[in-house]
């Protein structure tokens, strides 16, 4: 017991000094990704199927375009098939552009379902270029 008594002791004065420290805001600027596509973030066999089947497929799916202040969104078929190639293509997505917010949804009622690409500003822009969205809505 007496040896234990100092332990506690000595933990009681620091633990609340370290927990103090650690919750104090970092002073480093959070990490932001640049707005490029990394296509290197895919292995190569992914890669083929994400640019030259998944994102091919999905185009020809999409029903229509919501534009948002901060992004876009896109209607698509709410069946199985359809639902299976945006999970695949969403999940990869985010490695190649991870400066993306991603969500899917489905609408009730049995209504269609959207996939929403949105992020910080400038992420609008690199959508409306890089999926070139100047001539379809």
């Amino acid at each position: 017991m007496k040896k234990i008594f100092p332990f506690i002791t000595a933990i009681a004065f620091i633990a609340p000094v370290a927990i103090s420290a650690t919750s104090e805001p970092s002073s480093q600027t959070e990490h932001q990704s640049p707005f490029a596509c990394n296509a290197f973030a895919l292995s190569s066999e992914v890669r083929k199927r994400h640019f030259e089947e998944l994102g091919p497929a999905l185009i020809k799916l999409k029903k229509s375009t919501r534009e948002l202040p901060d992004g876009y969104e896109f209607e698509l078929p709410a069946d199985n098939k359809t639902y299976q190639l945006l999970t695949e293509w969403a999940f990869q997505e985010r490695l190649c552009c991870p400066f993306f917010d991603i969500d899917l949804r489905f609408d009730r009622e049995g209504g269609p379902l959207w996939l929403r690409l949105t992020g910080r500003p400038g992420t609008k822009e690199f959508i409306k270029e890089e999926f070139d969205l100047t001539q379809s809505r």
